[in-house]
C-alpha cells in the first residue's frame, strides 16, 4: 500500500562577511637637536727649573782663580808668612841672647836661614773630589682647568598618525529554501482526496 508522504526540502541560509582590515600609520619625525660645547678655559703657569753649577774651587785647583781671589789669597800668605818671620826672628834673638849658655847658636841659625824647607808631596786629583757644586731647582707647573658644560637646546616632533578604520560588510549569500511536495495523494473525486490530511 502507497501511504502519502510529505515531502519537505529545505536549504539553510548563509551569510558572507567580507572584512577590511583597520591600517594605523604612525610616523615618528626625529627630534631636533642642537649641541655647543663651549671649550674649556686652560690656563697653566710655568716656573722653570733653575740649575745653578759652582766651579770656583775646581778652577782653584787648577791654580785658575780670579785676580782678586789671587789678591787676598797673597795678602793672607803675606800676613802669615811676616807673623812666621816676626816669631822666628824673636826666637832666634833669644838664642842670640842667651849665647853664654853654651852651643853654636849663630852656625844654627845660618844652617836654618839657608836651607830651603822640606816640602811634602802626596798624590792628589785636579780637581779635587766634589769640587764642582751642583744645585737643582726643580720646575713648578701650575694647571688650572675651568670645564664649561655643553648647551643642548631640543626641539621634539610630535608623532605623525594616520588611522583607516576597518569595514565589515555582511550579505546574505544564499537565501533559505523550503519545498514541501505531497507523494502518493490520488483524488477521489473533485474536491476531496482518499486521505485526508
Amino acid at each position: 500500500m502507497q501511504l502519502p508522504q510529505i515531502r519537505l526540502q529545505s536549504t539553510v541560509a548563509r551569510i558572507s562577511i567580507a572584512t577590511t582590515p583597520p591600517v594605523q600609520e604612525i610616523e615618528q619625525p626625529p627630534a631636533e637637536l642642537e649641541i655647543r660645547q663651549p671649550p674649556a678655559q686652560l690656563q697653566i703657569e710655568t716656573t722653570p727649573g733653575k740649575l745653578t753649577i759652582d766651579q770656583t774651587k775646581a778652577w782653584e785647583d787648577m791654580d785658575l782663580k780670579h785676580i782678586f781671589r789671587r789678591i787676598e789669597e797673597f795678602a793672607e800668605q803675606g800676613y802669615q808668612d811676616w807673623l812666621a818671620g816676626m816669631a822666628r826672628l824673636s826666637e832666634q834673638g833669644d838664642e842670640l841672647m842667651r849665647i853664654e849658655d853654651g852651643g853654636n847658636p849663630i852656625a844654627d841659625q845660618a844652617k836654618e836661614n839657608s836651607e830651603p824647607p822640606m816640602y811634602e808631596f802626596n798624590i792628589g786629583w785636579i780637581p779635587s773630589l766634589f769640587s764642582v757644586k751642583t744645585n737643582y731647582e726643580p720646575a713648578k707647573v701650575h694647571i688650572d682647568v675651568q670645564a664649561r658644560r655643553p648647551m643642548i637646546q631640543a626641539r621634539p616632533n610630535p608623532p605623525l598618525l594616520r588611522y583607516t578604520p576597518g569595514k565589515v560588510e555582511i550579505d546574505l549569500a544564499q537565501r533559505p529554501t523550503l519545498k514541501i511536495d505531497v507523494v502518493n495523494l490520488k483524488l477521489a473525486n473533485a474536491n476531496q482526496f482518499e486521505t485526508s490530511i
